[in-house]
């Protein structure tokens, strides 16, 4: 009967959020409703809440019998200190807690059958998990550390993948028109342009075939605004494509050609160094400007946008398990870049700042081989001219 409670709490915290991310995406998005995937967050995590709130009153006699099962573990391998949920998780301890309970309902009923009952916590599974992704322990010193096998350390980091990036997905989020206003309003002050909603970027990693040993990169297409905070990612691309071609082959690309993200006749844009060319909606910075220019001024105040990206690129390989080379297979690795992500965004939203990169990822970027060319429309240069005459203008008024 409790388990079968706990089960009933966790479909009904899936369901609530499958319902309202639906509400996401039929709303028209130049709708007036305020019913943004902002001011809609509060009714999320109120559902994920009221589920737990339920699993625990359901089965509280359980989780006493469970908890002292496995506190030892958990207790011989943190000391609750200011910096021990740091070190070992990237997160602070309320943070640790407030996620715990979160993904309580749906971390304590998925057990398999051939390692069912675990009796592990969803306190205990967390960690787990989190060991994998923050720290980057491989299974042996996981299963050593918390004293479970390697078959259930490895089914608890995949439980908790699989869990983040189905029902949290809505943590990264594409913004609507009224939240965009909001975005390029941070952008503007950074900067001085107007109408900017986003930097897009192409990051890459390294992923090592457990059955053959060899290595290949998988590449990750990620749109961020001004407070490091992930508003698109798409991962799984082969690395050796291009950023251009990455970013053609994406929905991103579509929805923008198409008008229904960004404002038409494109006055919002996104940014992007110089691996794009220039479109109408992607701006890019000018090849070579002379010193002390108006071009000049523009890329100064370009590449000062652009630091959001570099520093979130570098806070994604903060991540242990994204730092080094993935000695696993390519969809796990891919799992392992969308939970990062997902976990990146909701540490910001609690204002925990434990992942977040002092330093930036190095820019590889080099002049785009038609930046310049016969193939950019003069409505994109035209634009680009307007944004550098406003920097310059600003500047010297």
């Amino acid at each position: 009967m409790i388990m079968e409670s706990r089960k009933l709490a966790a479909i009904l915290s899936s369901l609530i959020s499958q319902l309202l991310l639906l509400l996401l995406h039929i709303v028209p998005r130049n709708s007036q409703i305020p019913n943004s995937s902002h001011s809609l967050l509060p009714l999320l995590l109120f559902s994920h809440q009221l589920t737990t709130t339920l699993s625990l009153s359901l089965s509280r006699k359980r989780k006493r019998k469970r908890d002292s099962q496995d506190a030892n573990p958990l207790s011989l391998t943190l000391t609750r200190t200011p910096d021990s949920f740091r070190n070992s998780f990237m997160m602070t301890s309320s943070t640790f807690q407030w996620l715990s309970g979160l993904l309580e309902p749906l971390l304590d009923c998925r057990d398999p059958a051939e390692l069912f009952p675990l009796n592990l916590s969803p306190a205990l599974r967390l960690a787990i998990g989190l060991s994998r992704l923050s720290a980057g322990l491989n299974y042996p010193d996981i299963s050593s550390r918390f004293a479970v096998s390697v078959p259930v350390a490895k089914f608890c980091v995949k439980q908790l993948c699989r869990v983040l990036c189905t029902n949290f997905r809505f943590w990264v989020s594409f913004p609507n028109p009224s939240d965009l206003r909001s975005v390029s309003q941070s952008f503007q002050s950074l900067s001085g342009l107007p109408n900017c909603c986003g930097v897009v970027f192409c990051t890459r990693f390294h992923v090592i075939n457990p059955h053959t040993n060899s290595t290949s990169r998988v590449a990750a297409q990620i749109v961020v605004d001004s407070s490091f905070r992930i508003l698109t990612i798409v991962a799984g691309f082969l690395g050796d494509k291009s950023d251009f071609q990455i970013l053609q082959s994406s929905t991103l690309f579509n929805d923008i050609e198409q008008g229904t993200l960004l404002n038409a006749p494109f006055t919002q844009y996104l940014i992007a160094d110089s691996q794009y060319p220039l479109l109408p909606w992607l701006i890019v910075p000018f090849a070579h400007p002379p010193p002390e220019s108006v071009q000049a001024d523009f890329n100064a105040a370009h590449a000062t946008m652009r630091l959001p990206a570099l520093r979130t690129a570098a806070s994604l390989r903060n991540w242990g398990v994204l730092s080094r080379p993935v000695t696993e297979e390519l969809k796990m690795a891919v799992a392992y870049i969308g939970a990062c992500s997902i976990l990146h965004n909701s540490l910001l939203m609690r204002e925990d700042f434990s992942a977040l990169a002092s330093g930036f990822e190095d820019s590889d970027s080099g002049p785009f081989d038609s930046l310049e060319g016969e193939a950019v429309s003069s409505k994109a240069l035209a634009f680009r001219d307007t944004l550098a005459k406003k920097i310059h203008d600003s500047r010297n008024s």
